[in-house]
């Protein structure tokens, strides 16, 4: 009998908790690197959706939904790429690394370590495709595009309070960890790519702040010469959006470990960080499979 085509709940969780074993376990330079593709790739998406909504403005003045709804659409293609080729990005290592830790399968200094590498490195990776393959390019730099990446900016870091930011961050990662929650659980590329999409689509058209993704566009916005600072950017968006984004992966990795990974230790996946299972649960299995 074939196998089913998604994976149970629980064999999710414990699933995404492997992964955040395997990226505790590769070598930092390694993970910075992955990180800075992971910023490229979700800038490819950031910047499909500036020539479909900056280069629509009549549809914008007229119907703006429109416009966001087909924004959104093509944003996904990033997180996609993303998924599929394994790399890593900071917003869904916001959910797996605390589930890792509660389990005990890492130690509690995964979080910070991870956290802090693939930051930056996605960082880098933003930046470099905001400065050379949309500014210096030429791709974006004349109107209607300039015009509306800098209104965005503005619209997103500078017009927004300080609690709407968060409150928007918890929602973007709410929707993307379940992104990744359900990719994870299918298992075939085309499965995974539907099953990424539609949440992303959702936490674009709804303007949702997802930090990464505004490591891209803020920043363009500055190169731009919008009316915002970078010291600004930092306090007013990026710090928000990233505490938001961190509540909103908590709530999607700590209710799984509650209804799903409450009577065992994440498969035996204890001591992971010293390269190490479980020795018990490893003879459990096997006199389990001698039977």
């Amino acid at each position: 009998m074939d196998p089913p085509s998604t994976l149970k709940p629980a064999e999710v969780a414990v699933d995404l908790i492997q992964q955040a074993v395997i990226k505790h376990n590769t070598r930092h330079d390694k993970t910075f690197f992955k990180a800075v593709l992971a910023g490229v790739m979700l800038s490819f998406g950031g910047l499909l959706d500036f020539i479909i909504t900056g280069g629509s403005p009549s549809l914008a003045t007229s119907n703006p939904g429109i416009v966001k709804v087909l924004g959104g659409l093509v944003f996904p293609v990033g997180l996609v790429m993303i998924v599929l080729q394994g790399f890593d990005l900071l917003t869904s290592n916001l959910m797996i690394f605390p589930m890792a830790v509660l389990k005990g399968s890492l130690p509690w200094w995964s979080i910070p370590v991870n956290w802090t590498i693939v930051t930056f490195g996605n960082l880098v990776g933003s930046l470099f495709f905001a400065a050379i393959l949309a500014k210096y390019d030429g791709l974006v730099v004349d109107d209607p595009y300039a015009t509306y990446i800098r209104n965005f900016a503005v619209t997103k870091a500078v017009t927004p309070a300080w609690y709407q930011i968060f409150l928007r961050g918890i929602g973007c990662n709410w929707l993307v960890c379940i992104a990744v929650w359900q990719a994870t659980g299918a298992r075939e590329t085309i499965s995974k790519i539907f099953a990424t999409w539609f949440p992303i689509w959702v936490f674009v058209a709804c303007g949702f702040d997802h930090v990464v993704a505004n490591m891209f566009s803020l920043p363009l916005g500055i190169m731009l010469h919008a009316d915002l600072t970078t010291a600004y950017y930092i306090k007013k968006s990026l710090i928000a959006s990233y505490l938001g984004n961190i509540v909103g992966g908590l709530l999607v990795g700590l209710p799984a470990v509650y209804f799903y990974l409450g009577d065992y230790k994440a498969g035996g996946l204890s001591n992971a960080e010293e390269g190490r299972t479980d020795d018990k649960n490893m003879e459990d299995s096997t006199s389990t499979e001698k039977r």
